[in-house]
């Protein structure tokens, strides 16, 4: 589940599109959302063990070895529930029936939707089609031909948080939605190719905007990845558009989410009445896929992985 950037601004900063970060770690202040300052600089990191009492305190978690074990636990536990998805996102389908599943699935896993009441959302996941860029609620929408639709998961395991999603190709879709779906996915890998010790989050921000721009597709920047573990969303704030060398320097025992929001159109979003649905302002079709992941001392370690090797579609 993406993070809205900067929410813990006040709101007539943000209106004034600004950001304010005054959390432990950061330089305090207001910044530019332009791309050449697109994360303030985080100089703290904190080393926690599997039983520690933590909290959001702006520090970038560093785990260990029992937590890397929770986490591919919860992130397998997610995977599993998507691979289960793919028969029943069918035209004529709603998305409340596939809400339905995937909240029986994390309970058959021992695991709870950790979506379903967070912040008042009413959804065991997200389920956001054509132009929604994110957080789409479920309901009595009716999936139809030649949708795309992102089902978005987090289940809550044993602590830990496993937070994955992808592309769903309902019936024939078209060659251009193909397309966006295909490069995305391509984001999604490119940018977890940069997640490696000594590298930064601007060097994975730079890759997948590269790369989506090179397509003409716009990069969503008012949403981004996130710190994840025992806390739903933790620091860093992941962007996916940046300069390489700059933001966070990447160490072992981060764990964090890559989630590329992909754009045909441009990448301005808004958000609607219900106050979560976010929608391309200019109605375009929008695709995400998200992984979450564990640096590790030569690379990292995909925790979300499909098991049945279903990680893009088609599924057939």
């Amino acid at each position: 589940m993406a993070k809205a950037r900067g929410r813990a601004a006040p709101p007539r900063l943000r209106d004034r599109g600004l950001r304010v970060w005054n959390l432990v770690g950061f330089r305090r202040g207001l910044v530019e959302t332009g791309d050449l300052a697109y994360i303030v600089e985080m100089t703290q990191y904190q080393a926690v063990s599997a039983t520690d009492i933590i909290g959001r305190s702006g520090a970038i978690k560093l785990h260990g070895p029992e937590s890397f074990a929770g986490m591919r636990r919860a992130g397998r536990a997610a995977a599993e529930v998507l691979d289960l998805l793919a028969p029943f996102v069918v035209p004529g389908a709603t998305t409340q029936s596939i809400d339905d599943i995937v909240r029986h699935e994390m309970i058959a896993r021992g695991g709870v939707p950790a979506t379903l009441g967070y912040r008042g959302f009413t959804g065991s996941c997200c389920t956001s089609i054509n132009h929604v860029v994110c957080h789409g609620i479920p309901g009595d929408r009716v999936f139809k031909d030649g949708d795309i639709v992102n089902i978005d998961v987090t289940i809550l395991l044993d602590g830990w948080h496993g937070d994955t999603s992808r592309m769903f190709l309902v019936g024939d879709v078209g060659v251009k939605a193909k397309r966006l779906v295909d490069v995305t996915y391509e984001c999604l890998t490119i940018g977890i190719e940069q997640a490696r010790p000594g590298n930064t989050l601007g060097d994975i921000g730079h890759a997948i905007q590269t790369h989506a721009e090179r397509h003409r597709y716009g990069v969503v920047r008012d949403f981004c990845g996130h710190g994840v573990g025992r806390i739903f969303h933790d620091s860093p704030e992941v962007v996916h558009a940046g300069q390489p060398g700059t933001g966070p320097e990447l160490k072992p025992g981060m764990f964090f989410t890559i989630e590329p929001m992909i754009n045909i159109g441009k990448p301005a979003v808004k958000i609607l009445e219900d106050g979560w649905t976010a929608v391309t302002r200019d109605r375009s079709l929008s695709a995400q896929f998200e992984h979450s992941i564990g640096i590790t001392e030569t690379g990292c370690e995909i925790f979300t992985k499909s098991p049945a090797g279903l990680d893009r579609p088609p599924y057939a």
